[in-house]
């Protein structure tokens, strides 16, 4: 009788044991997503004078993804890919905003057979990350913007801290900087899909 009363202790300790390290994970996780989905993006300027930004990563399982990303979920769907192969999901979106000053100069054409003679005025303007050329008819203005930009993103672990000593994972954090000069990071987003 002893004998099945310690099998039995020892089975409902296991289950305790491990259904409250199961809660205490899924309760870490949603308070990290709480905490992720009060945060704003966190806008800044690098050293070299890049366009930064800084957010907290959401961890979501496939059902929550496929529920609060429905649009995102329906756009890899349609690249051919599953929900439950996904592993992460990333979403940035920078904006160009440049004010330049270019030369405007005359040119002549010939237009067709027929011999008229015709003005257009062209401009160009460019640095190494826009370019912009364009023709001014008499009535009519044709314009081309061609922009290189690079986005670099890191994604790094936030460690808890107790005085001076670090230990375990406190936040995931995704850091995006863009590279041209004239761009900057408007939203960004990084879902880690869990399992």
């Amino acid at each position: 009788m002893k004998k099945y009363l310690f099998i039995y202790a020892v089975l409902t300790t296991v289950i305790i044991v491990v259904g409250g390290r199961i809660m205490w994970g899924e309760n870490e996780r949603q308070k990290s997503n709480n905490s992720a989905l009060m945060q704003s993006v966190e806008h800044y300027r690098t050293k070299a004078d890049e366009s930064a930004a800084s957010v907290q990563i959401l961890r979501l399982r496939c059902g929550e993804f496929e529920e609060l990303r429905a649009a995102d979920a329906e756009k890899i769907r349609q690249m051919g890919l599953k929900i439950r192969r996904l592993e992460s999901a990333a979403k940035s979106v920078s904006q160009l905003q440049l004010q330049a000053a270019a030369p405007i100069r005359d040119t002549v054409i010939i237009r067709d057979t027929v011999e008229v003679v015709d003005t257009l005025r062209l401009f160009r303007w460019q640095d190494s990350w826009v370019t912009i050329d364009g023709v001014i008819d008499r009535d009519s203005v044709v314009c081309n913007l061609r922009s290189v930009d690079t986005l670099r993103q890191t994604i790094y672990r936030v460690p808890r801290r107790f005085w001076f000593i670090k230990f375990g994972t406190k936040a995931l954090r995704q850091h995006i900087v863009s590279s041209n000069p004239h761009s900057e990071i408007v939203y960004t987003e990084y879902v880690k899909i869990e399992k």
